[in-house]
């Protein structure tokens, strides 16, 4: 086990943490850490590694979209119970430029329910930083829906606190678990982007004044419910967007609706530039399902690069 890849380490462990009931792969191969959750505020990290960065060398968005959504949420949780189902409604990122480089922490709060509706949907804001340096804030609504499917609480894992598990062998792995170990093999193999671009599949194509990016469902992505994490479908759009413009534009900002879960065994997100200026550049993307049906609307917004 001490000879495999940091890449490889980091989905086994991940794989035995998701053995514990309540989560998702996801946040578990992240290994996210629940420092501080208290009654309307919560703080959460990430130690990235090879595991998570993207082909600059800097954590992915799709890494970040994840912390951004779990953080969100995590300040409604002594609101509405640690096994309460929430869905994202809606969330939006704004990007610093700054390089997402070293710890990355989220800082939420929750800001209230929404008066005069049908539902309990609430509202949080939070700010992301990457070694002390803002990166991002985001913004987001999640409504809780109660938890039907009887599922257990989530647990609120603290690095340095609660006991990491040693990695899976490959020959322990149960027949759920394989498809994301040889998912991983996978994307070690050189191809387009980084590891994490490729494991997750947001590797996005060009195509005329737009692109499109089709994207693999499965346990690697899923939510604790079996949906594709809302963190991962609103990068998918993300990435999508800013492929369509290529690399002369920044991605500075995106906004998106969630229409219905993502499910089934494949999503695909197409994107258009809706405005292309001397200096900001505007794209409307489309995540859906194998059906067309709509997943997530979002809109990107970008601004023309400089040399770095």
């Amino acid at each position: 086990m001490t000879n495999l890849p940091p890449e490889l380490r980091q989905v086994l462990r991940g794989l035995a943490l998701n053995r514990t009931p309540g989560w998702n792969f996801p946040g578990n191969f992240l290994d996210l850490s629940f420092d501080e959750v208290g009654a309307d505020s919560a703080r959460l990290s990430i130690e990235p590694g090879p595991h998570c960065l993207d082909a600059a060398g800097e954590v992915s968005l799709g890494a970040l979209a994840v912390l951004a959504d779990i953080g969100l949420a995590a300040g409604m949780r002594h609101q509405v119970g640690l096994d309460t189902r929430m869905a994202t409604v809606t969330m939006s990122l704004q990007l610093t430029g700054a390089r997402r480089e070293g710890r990355l922490e989220s800082s939420g709060r929750f800001e209230g329910f929404i008066d005069g509706i049908a539902g309990r949907q609430g509202l949080a804001r939070s700010e992301i930083r990457a070694g002390g340096t803002l990166v991002a804030t985001a913004g987001g609504s999640f409504m809780a829906l109660g938890n039907r499917e009887g599922t257990p609480p989530l647990p609120m894992r603290r690095r340095g606190v609660d006991g990491v598990p040693q990695p899976l062998a490959a020959a322990e792995l149960r027949a759920d678990e394989v498809p994301v170990y040889e998912r991983a093999l996978a994307a070690l193999e050189r191809g387009p982007g980084s590891f994490i671009e490729r494991f997750w599949g947001h590797l996005p194509r060009a195509s005329g004044r737009g692109a499109e990016c089709d994207f693999e469902n499965g346990l690697h992505v899923g939510n604790r419910v079996g949906h594709t994490q809302g963190g991962l479908t609103f990068a998918l759009a993300g990435v999508t967007g800013a492929a369509a413009l290529g690399p002369a534009w920044r991605l500075t900002g995106i906004s998106a609706w969630y229409v219905s879960p993502g499910t089934g065994a494949r999503l695909r997100a197409l994107a258009e530039v809706v405005h292309e200026g001397r200096l900001t550049a505007v794209c409307r993307s489309r995540v859906q399902d194998e059906e067309g049906r709509a997943v997530l609307e979002a809109m990107t917004q970008h601004s023309r690069a400089t040399a770095r």
